[in-house]
Order: structure tokens, then C-alpha cells, then sequence
């Protein structure tokens, strides 16, 4: 069982920065694929970004590319997502996710394990 916690979501003006953190319970962190995934009011959850298991690997969505940067920290089981620019379409709630096969995918059905959110809100 991977259990997910995330935080450091908030409001933001736009053009402001945040960095999202998700940690992970389990020993076996360092293997696990891992994701951001955002959900906005009366849309679907949508993919963010991604890294593979060894961190050499990432996937961004267009619309968050050269923006957001995403990275791990294997030792302290944990991964984060560096938000810049921000827009009010990046308003949403954050979810991390996992995945037991270690690729940064982009499909959402490929995680098998979800945080419970972060809400980030951008203000114009």
C-alpha cells in the first residue's frame, strides 16, 4: 500500500510561483512512476506532469511546459512540482500519483495510487 500526501498548494497571484510537495509512505518509492494530475470545477482530471522512477525521465502537458518543473527526491521519498508563471487557468486541486511500473506516463489509468489534493487557486 502507497499512501500519498500532498501540500503547499494556496492563492497565488498570476505570475507567481509555487511548489507542490507529495510525499510517500512505503519503502519501494524509489521504483514508482510518479505524476501531477489537476481536476478544475466541472472538468476532467487532466495530466500535468511526470517522472520516471530514476528522475531521468519527465513528461509535461503543453500547457505547463517550460513553466512548471517537476522533480524527486529518492532519500527523502518525496516529489515536488515548481509552478511559475502562473495563470488563472492553472486553478485547480493538485493530485500526486503513483505508479508500481516506474514510468513518467501521462495516462491517467496507468497509477494505481492517488493523494487526496492540494488546492491551488491564481487570482488575475
Amino acid at each position: 500500500q502507497v499512501q500519498l500526501v500532498e501540500s503547499g498548494g494556496g492563492l497565488v497571484q498570476a505570475g507567481g510561483s509555487l511548489r507542490l510537495s507529495c510525499a510517500a509512505s512505503g519503502r519501494s518509492f524509489r521504483q514508482y512512476g510518479m505524476g501531477w494530475f489537476r481536476q478544475a470545477p466541472g472538468k476532467e482530471r487532466e495530466f500535468v506532469a511526470a517522472v520516471s522512477w530514476s528522475g531521468r525521465s519527465t513528461n509535461y502537458a503543453p500547457s505547463v511546459k517550460d513553466r512548471f518543473t517537476m522533480s524527486r527526491e529518492n532519500v527523502q521519498n518525496t516529489v515536488y512540482l515548481q509552478m511559475n508563471s502562473l495563470k488563472p487557468e492553472d486553478t485547480a486541486v493538485y493530485y500526486c500519483a503513483a505508479n508500481l511500473n516506474g514510468l513518467g506516463t501521462d495516462v491517467r489509468t496507468d497509477y494505481e495510487y492517488w493523494g487526496q489534493g492540494t488546492q491551488v487557486t491564481v487570482s488575475s
